[in-house]
């Protein structure tokens, strides 16, 4: 009896603590995959265009069912003088699910910077980013507006950070993947789903 009480109470209270992370500008998803879970901020108010258009996917559903399914480590880029650390998720080869692609958003203009743990939009040339992300493993300051690795130096649009499942991240990272190029997982890793939480 007393279990279920709680249980209801904590339901009825978690649409007011999603209305208080609304205000603040920061909202918590879970990232629930075949490798465990992780827990992420997604600042809108530092990086509005980049954070509302993941929070596009993860609340209409859209990512349920994808998969990380590449990590770029330092030693499958060959070809690579400016070398990264990532995992690279999102609908993968399913296009279906896909939006248009938005505009870029620097971190210059952010503030939000490169750091472990940080997501940041997949693009080809910037304001091609629209449903891919990644998730650094440890600093990346080439990724950042100025940047080197990429030559138009425009860098990649953070919009957030893990503050949980870094540990899940890592594992990622550390599985078996391509020698070069398109450095995928030998094994994909499925996002069963993700879902806005409270703080």
């Amino acid at each position: 009896m007393l279990k279920e009480f709680a249980r209801l109470l904590v339901a009825a209270s978690l649409p007011f603590a999603l209305h208080a992370q609304e205000t603040t500008g920061v909202l918590r998803v879970r990232i629930e995959t075949d490798a465990g879970v992780i827990v992420a901020d997604i600042d809108s108010a530092r990086a509005p265009q980049t954070a509302t258009n993941f929070l596009r996917y993860v609340r209409d559903g859209r990512y349920d069912d994808g998969a990380f399914y590449r990590v770029v480590t330092r030693t499958n880029q060959p070809s690579d003088s400016i070398r990264i650390e990532v995992i690279q998720g999102g609908l993968d080869r399913n296009g279906s699910r896909r939006l248009s692609a938005i505009a870029h958003e620097t971190t210059a203009e952010t503030g939000i910077r490169h750091e472990d743990g940080t997501l940041s939009m997949a693009r080809g040339r910037p304001g091609s980013a629209s449903s891919e992300f990644f998730i650094t493993v440890g600093s990346q300051p080439s990724l950042d507006f100025g940047g080197r690795r990429n030559p138009d130096g425009q860098g990649f649009a953070t919009f957030g950070r893990v503050v949980s499942g870094m540990d899940v991240v890592r594992r990622i990272h550390a599985m078996p993947a391509d020698s070069a190029p398109p450095q995928r997982l030998q094994s994909v890793v499925r996002i069963r789903q993700m879902r806005v939480v409270a703080r």
